[in-house]
């Protein structure tokens, strides 16, 4: 297991299966997925989802998404060799310690489990809290249900910027094939010792989180935040079938980001979309292995989970009693505590069987919830709501009487555990009309990012937001108020240097004197005068030096201009922010529909109240846009104005229709979920000019009209027959690559693989 760290065995091809190979002929993924699962064809959706439902079935666990992602990015063989056919650098992987502090390891990070002997290598493929006050049943005190990383106790958040959480990681190590696995005898002797992994073959780690933002990140965005750090030499290797650089054809890490958001929302709408596969949250198994399940009498089969379903719901059913009333009960079950307490059940929560036991025990539990209850109320009189989808596998409340409480989404964690904690809160006394209300978008939304905090300065970044644009404000990162607060008192004058990257800033804006406004637990520096071109959603990064009354602020330039919407700029941009507040209406001197047109109107609402996607595009239930626009039924003439306004923005294509779903509580979702009848919706697509090809040459016409007559194929490897040996054109085609790649080392072709150059393939 020593020896050369890049892994690079010749494996056959998959003739004849009918299964695409990442490795093959025509590569899985192509630069128009790097816009989203909405801007794929057809014919590439077919392919890929042929290839990623055979890994569903061939892996033991559930397939997240960003596993998904990992299979046809990093080239899984189906063969039985998984990556170990791929020449991954396994040196560029992190190593983590059992029972140690470590950094955030998201679902489908690659890593080395340190060993007394031989590393040990594996692919993350479940990750769960592993909170110390859940007891061997599954029993939850209610405060740990829904609670933040780092909570100490009932309605108490913690006060560190950057939080702790107790962890349990589920590794495949069989996922590099049977070179890098250890036999059965050595792994069960790590077992038993269980000094690097514990008994079940699981690591269990203490999570250093850099900020409470990251420790709220949904699980595709920390796994490209981790990809574009921690292991950015692995992403952006050339010896992954195709290239993230390649196919966005920049390796700025604004085009890295986009794309890469792009090619995890890809992955995530394909899965979605399979009809032989079931989702539990991010994961996929297949129908077929769920049927299996249900017919197995032996432990965590059939018999087990209808026994799991009925006590959840008679968790918190009281005993009857002769006289009086009993008094309401509320019990939290988390599900993978609890399934170790059927008999037999050791062996099969082994490994990756854990993994596979707490999916389907929860699409057990849900499906027992949509089908025996309404809205969760059962005929016993409890109600059964999903919780906690992250601690102990998935934490279920049970509630008796149900029917006192209002009704929602029983399979929408709530965290009514962790709120029942805190102080009450007053309802708002009314609601505002949609056009005009307040942003109020996912916490993540517009989240500054830490990047450097140590003994000399503190450097974060974050984009503008409209409410900054209009009052002169920006918000301080914790590290400085914290530092401030110690040193300068409640108000103090700094001085703020604007570096505004290619453009000719005035002396009044490129030096400022500004306050800072320190409070119990933030902080924030007003009265800045904000250059003329500044918009919603430009990226700022901010640098402070420990002790210092100075903070530099400075923007980044893009490789190229390139037009969103209705705003051309030259510098990077958060693509969310931009969807949400740069609206018809909204500029530097107030936010207000008063005055818009129908087309305004329309692209306003569509923009502030769609469902928001990690690219930008934002997606609305067609059939409530006009009464989103005006806050009530309009007029017979308003309706006309608006469909007609929709007619004309969708044939430009500045508008695009799309399918998605309607739940029983009226809330659309997108992709469209199972069992749900599908809605039309109408969905903002942000036109983006930009390069499609790698290195030069073609752009690509607003709304992609360039794209129809012939497809761009990036550069990328392929796997050789037995005995076959690439050209020495095709090795330097590659050098070149690598070269584009910015990768100054590792020019060879590594042994088994040749190099198909880029060209256009007639659609």
């Amino acid at each position: 297991m020593g020896g050369d760290p890049y892994v690079s065995v010749t494996i056959g091809e998959r003739g004849g299966t009918g299964v695409p190979d990442p490795y093959g002929d025509r590569a899985l993924l192509t630069s128009v997925m790097t816009q989203g699962y909405d801007a794929v064809p057809d014919q590439e959706r077919d392919r890929l989802r042929g290839y990623l439902e055979a890994v569903v079935a061939a892996r033991s666990a559930p397939v997240h998404t960003t596993v998904a992602f990992n299979a046809v990015y990093f080239g899984y063989d189906l063969g039985g060799d998984g990556y170990g056919g791929s020449p991954l650098c396994l040196d560029d992987f992190p190593v983590i310690t059992f029972g140690e502090c470590a950094p955030v390891l998201p679902v489908g990070a690659m890593v080395c489990v340190a060993t007394g002997s031989e590393p040990l290598y594996a692919e993350i493929v479940h990750r769960e809290g592993a909170h110390s006050e859940v007891d061997a049943l599954g029993d939850v005190p209610p405060w740990v249900s829904g609670a933040p990383a780092g909570a100490e106790g009932p309605g108490r958040p913690g006060e560190g910027v950057a939080p702790r959480r107790r962890e349990l990681l589920v590794p495949d190590l069989h996922a590099f094939g049977p070179a890098l696995s250890l036999s059965s005898a050595q792994l069960h002797r790590l077992r038993t010792r269980r000094r690097w992994i514990n008994e079940d073959g699981h690591v269990v780690v203490d999570v250093c989180y850099p900020s409470r933002e990251a420790a709220r990140s949904e699980d595709l965005t920390a796994y490209a935040d981790h990809l574009l750090t921690t292991a950015r030499k692995q992403l952006l290797s050339p010896f992954v079938p195709v290239s993230l650089a390649a196919l966005v054809g920049s390796t700025h890490e604004d085009d890295l980001r986009a794309g890469l958001l792009g090619l995890l929302d890809t992955v995530r709408g394909v899965l979605n979309s399979s009809a032989v596969v079931r989702i539990w949250g991010h994961y996929a198994l297949t129908r077929a292995s769920l049927a299996d399940c249900w017919r197995d009498r032996g432990p965590l089969g059939g018999d087990d989970l209808r026994s799991l379903a009925a006590a959840v719901e008679r968790a918190a059913t009281p005993a009857r009693r002769r006289y009086g009333l009993t008094a309401p009960v509320t019990v939290y079950t988390a599900v993978g505590p609890r399934l170790r307490g059927f008999p037999g059940a050791a062996e099969p929560l082994r490994g990756v069987g854990y993994a596979a036991a707490v999916c389907r025990a929860n699409v057990a539990l849900a499906d027992v919830v949509q089908g025996d209850s309404e809205h969760g109320l059962f005929a016993s009189g409890s109600r059964i709501t999903l919780d906690d989808a992250f601690e102990g596998g998935g934490v279920w409340r049970s509630h008796h009487p149900g029917e006192t409480e209002a009704p929602g989404d029983p399979l929408a964690p709530a965290g009514r555990g962790w709120m029942s904690t805190l102080p009450a809160q007053s309802e708002p006394e009314a609601e505002l009309d949609p056009v005009d209300a307040p942003l109020a978008d996912d916490a993540s939304l517009g989240a500054g990012e830490l990047l450097r905090n140590d003994g000399k300065e503190t450097v974060w970044r974050a984009p503008l937001r409209l409410a900054h644009l209009i009052d002169g404000w920006f918000p301080l990162h914790p590290y400085v108020v914290e530092d401030l607060r110690h040193s300068r008192g409640a108000r103090r004058t700094v001085r703020l240097e604007l570096d505004h990257v290619g453009e000719a800033s005035g002396a009044k804006e490129a030096t400022q004197d500004v306050t800072a406004e320190i409070g119990d637990e933030s902080g924030r520096l007003t009265g800045i005068a904000w250059p003329h071109d500044f918009f919603p959603g430009l990226m700022l990064e901010l640098r402070r030096l420990r002790g210092s009354t100075v903070i530099r602020l400075a923007t980044a330039l893009l490789e190229e201009r390139v037009r969103v919407g209705d705003r051309e700029t030259g510098h990077w941009y958060d693509p969310r922010v931009l969807t949400r507040e740069d609206t018809p209406g909204s500029d530097r001197h107030g936010d207000s529909a008063v005055g818009l047109g129908p087309r305004q109107l329309v692209m306003r609402t569509v923009r502030r109240c769609g469902l928001l996607t990690l690219d930008g595009h934002a997606l609305m239930d067609r059939s409530v846009l006009p009464s989103a626009v005006y806050g009530r039924r309009p007029a017979r003439s308003q309706a006309a104005a608006l469909e007609a306004a929709v007619a004309e923005l969708l044939a430009e294509r500045l508008l695009a229709p799309a399918l998605g779903s309607r739940d029983v509580w009226g809330q659309p979702h997108f992709p469209a979920r199972d069992r749900e009848p599908t809605i039309p919706l109408i969905g903002y697509r942000p036109v983006r000019r930009r390069v499609i090809r790698p290195w030069g040459g073609t752009e690509a016409e607003p709304g992609g009209a360039g794209l129809s007559a012939a497809q761009f194929i990036s550069g990328h490897l392929r796997r050789l027959r037995p005995g076959c040996s690439p050209s020495e054109g095709q090795r330097a085609a590659f050098r070149e690559h690598c070269r584009r790649l910015g990768k100054a080392d590792g020019w060879e072709l590594p042994y088994g693989y040749t190099f198909v150059t880029d060209y256009l393939r007639d659609c």
